[in-house]
């Protein structure tokens, strides 16, 4: 299992439980991918669109994966944040041979490093101090907002691994191709890999 052996790598530590953010625009393969990195003896014959999200639970080597698929229909997008505080690493899933959509998916991309549970801790202590001063203390003190406010703050490093996914057809793009497009020499802050 190459690609689960490069994701517990990318963690830097070999903790005994996993959990992992599948993330990515609708059709670009999420759930045929986790299908794929399940042993085979629980791998689904039938694979169809997820609607909200679905969990799932599997053992590989000597770790134990949790994987929260997350629709990537447009009305489900808004529910990603959500669950970043549960993960310790991104699986971000990316339709190469959807050249259309790879604006949609780099606006994603932006929304997710932008979200403040996944900056470096700084900028989100800066931003959290901003809005408990524009609001006079309501929440305590500043360190108790703080607190409350960046609660994910550990994840800021979480890493992510793009995976470039329907490279066999005809209309695809390369990785490089798919690496540029989505600017991701800019993710200067995250562990990453394509």
């Amino acid at each position: 299992m190459g690609l689960l052996d490069r994701l517990s790598g990318l963690l830097g530590l070999r903790k005994k439980e996993v959990h992992v953010l599948c993330l990515g625009l609708d059709n670009s393969g999420k759930t045929t991918i986790i299908n794929k990195l399940k042993p085979s003896n629980a791998q689904s014959q039938d694979i169809v669109p997820t609607i909200g999200f679905s969990i799932e639970k599997f053992k590989s080597s000597s770790l134990s994966f949790t994987v929260f698929d997350m629709s990537g229909q447009g009305r489900y997008r808004n529910l990603w944040e959500h669950y970043y505080k549960d993960g310790q690493a991104i699986i971000f899933v990316i339709d190469s041979s959807d050249k259309l959509r790879m604006v949609v998916a780099k606006e994603e991309l932006d929304t997710l490093l932008n979200h403040p549970g996944m900056q470096e801790p700084t900028k989100a202590i800066r931003m959290c101090q901003s809005f408990w001063n524009w609001r006079f203390g309501q929440f305590g003190t500043p360190d108790q907002f703080i607190f409350k406010c960046c609660l994910d703050i550990k994840h800021r490093r979480i890493p992510i691994l793009f995976f470039a996914n329907k490279m066999d057809l005809r209309d695809s793009v390369t990785s490089v191709k798919v690496s540029q497009l989505l600017c991701l020499e800019n993710i200067k802050d995250k562990p990453w890999h394509i």
